[in-house]
Formats: C-alpha cells, structure tokens, sequence
C-alpha cells in the first residue's frame, strides 16, 4: 500500500491515506472509519480542535467525519455533475474550507481557489481565470490563502487576500503546496525538476524547501510525487511537519524536525 499525505493533528498525531482509506499512525496503523464515504483521494485535513476529520471523496465531494470515525456528512454543493472538490485547508478558527474546484471547460481543466463553509452553506469563489491553480491553504492569521499558480508561467507560490494575489517564489523550478507553519515563520512546500507539468506520481528529485524572511532553505531530496506533502502538515507548535518518501529500496513516511 502506498501511503501518502500526511496531516500532523492537534494531539501530536498523524494520519495518513492509502488505498482510498485513512489511517492514524499510531505505533502501527488505526483505520479511521469513513462512515459509509465513498473512497477517498490525497486530499485530508484535521479540523483545529481535532474533532473532525474533512475528505475529498470518488465522488468528487467533501466529506466531514468525526475523528474517533462515525457516520460521515457530506460538506460540499452540487455544481454540476462535472465539478469536483479537491480539499486542501481549514481556517484556523475551523469554521471554512478552502478547496480547488475543478470545472472542465471546452474540454479544458479549469480550476480556482474556492471556499465553503465546514458546517454547510453557500460556496465563495476566491480566484476566476484560467490559470492552473491548486494547493489551496489558510495561513495562521486566516486572512491569507496561499496556493500554487501557473499564471507566472510554470507553477510557483503565491497567497491572496481581498482578490489580491501577491507571489512568493519565482525561480526555475516547479514549486507546488505552500504550507505555512503555525506560527507564521516559515511556508513548507515540495519543488519539482524544470519543466515538470502538473504534479506527477513518481517523479526522481522532488525536493522540500522552506521559505523563511531569509531566503529558501533546502531540507531534503527525494523520490517522491503529488502526495509527499499535499495537505496541512505541520506540528501544532511549528518545530516539524511531516512528509512522505516513496518506496524505493523501502519506505517510510518521514518527519523534519527545524
């Protein structure tokens, strides 16, 4: 089983999806039940409190489930049978959702930054082009949400607030899923090789950086691909977050500590 995408939860926790499950990493595996939610993708974040975990389900919908595991409750709106939700933050209060809509358009995939309510209700349309958008994530201050873009070409970071979108990286590199840490000093995110498109499975030299105010830190080189570091990943107080290497020669599923 492949295990990718891994949360850091309030209590010290991490979970993990494989094979269209969840599981807490707790000295083993503990699935965590979905309640009858369809399979679900890479895309999992833990709400503040840690009561609720929020799923990107086959179905192209959001999901909430309570973390101990329950009867699941489906979050996001009908917008088409061709729209689908893909989840990727939570605002620090717990109280929204922040996720890419994906909309084909004259056979093209469009996607934007949207949000939704975590208890239900109406979406909020946050970025409207048609620039490769994904990665969509709330920083501490729950003003800012940051995201990959290719509107400066090749994939880069980027955050918006009021419909002001301001650019973080601008480099050679194809760099993808800003995480910003807890404490707001530093955004983690995984970089790909020069002309990379999209953000593939299995791809040689994926590399974890971190901006600081003082420039990029490289962290780590490896084999890697979409689900390395996709979703919110770090320890409540900021010292960690973790990642995902994939197998070659065996696996593990690996933290940085700063």
């Amino acid at each position: 089983m492949l295990f990718e995408a891994p949360n850091w939860t309030p209590g010290g926790e991490l979970i993990v999806n494989g094979n269209g499950r969840l599981f807490r990493v707790d000295d083993g595996l503990v699935e965590i039940e979905l309640g009858g939610v369809p399979d679900i993708n890479n895309d999992h974040v833990v709400s503040p409190d840690g009561q609720t975990v929020y799923v990107s389900a086959a179905d192209g919908h959001l999901y909430a489930v309570p973390f101990t595991g329950g009867p699941g409750r489906r979050v996001s709106n009908d917008r088409g049978p061709d729209f689908r939700h893909y989840l990727h933050g939570i605002s620090p209060d717990g109280t929204t959702l922040a996720y890419i809509g994906l909309e084909p358009v004259d056979g093209r995939r469009i996607t934007n930054v949207w949000t939704v309510p975590a208890a239900g209700g109406a979406d909020v349309q946050i970025t409207d082009d048609e620039h490769a958008d994904d990665g969509s994530e709330y920083g501490p201050d729950g003003k800012w949400i940051y995201f990959n873009s290719e509107r400066a070409g090749h994939a880069q970071l980027f955050r918006i607030a009021d419909g002001v979108a301001e650019q973080l990286t601008d480099d050679e590199r194809v760099n993808w899923f800003p995480h910003p840490a807890p404490d707001g000093s530093a955004v983690a995110y995984v970089s790909f090789p020069p002309g990379t498109e999209g953000h593939p499975a299995d791809i040689d030299d994926v590399r974890v950086r971190l901006l600081t105010p003082d420039g990029i830190r490289e962290l780590a080189t490896l084999f890697g691909g979409q689900g390395t570091m996709n979703v919110p990943s770090w320890a409540p107080d900021s010292t960690a977050f973790a990642y995902v290497a994939y197998p070659v020669g065996g696996s593990a599923a690996l933290t940085n500590s700063l």
